[in-house]
């Protein structure tokens, strides 16, 4: 999958954002690495804190399908600036793909691409628990 492809795939997702509250729908799709892809967005709650990001949806729903081995991730937003993964969420792929590819995509389709590890220097990840 090309990363237009990818990223594409991740601004698909926006329209199906729940949203209600912040209305800024973000879209995710997760690509493992025998060429699996898990879309996600991000479906808020009155509540706030049950809320769950795009991201974590995408890769909640790869684990609960047997994939753990992260390759990349696009992350859509429908604003002209590039929504990055929030703490959580970079916390939360880091345990599963720490050097992980990471494109950042805005509605004007400009990407911008980092790694992980860039984004979470220093993360706390398996082998600090070990």
């Amino acid at each position: 999958m090309t990363d237009r492809e990818l990223c594409q795939a991740a601004l698909d997702m926006l329209p199906r954002s729940y949203c209600p509250y912040s209305h800024y729908p973000v879209g995710a799709a997760l690509e493992c690495a025998d060429g699996s892809v898990f879309t996600g967005c991000n479906v808020e709650n009155a509540a706030y804190s049950p809320g769950i990001c795009a991201e974590r949806t995408a890769a909640v729903k790869a684990v609960s399908e047997g994939h753990r081995d992260f390759v990349r991730i696009a992350i859509a937003c429908a604003q002209t600036v590039h929504a990055a993964p929030c703490g959580l969420c970079r916390q939360f792929l880091y345990e599963f793909a720490p050097h992980m590819e990471v494109l950042l995509v805005n509605k004007d389709f400009d990407i911008r691409r980092y790694t992980l590890d860039q984004l979470l220097p220093v993360g706390f990840g398996p082998d600090n628990v070990s």
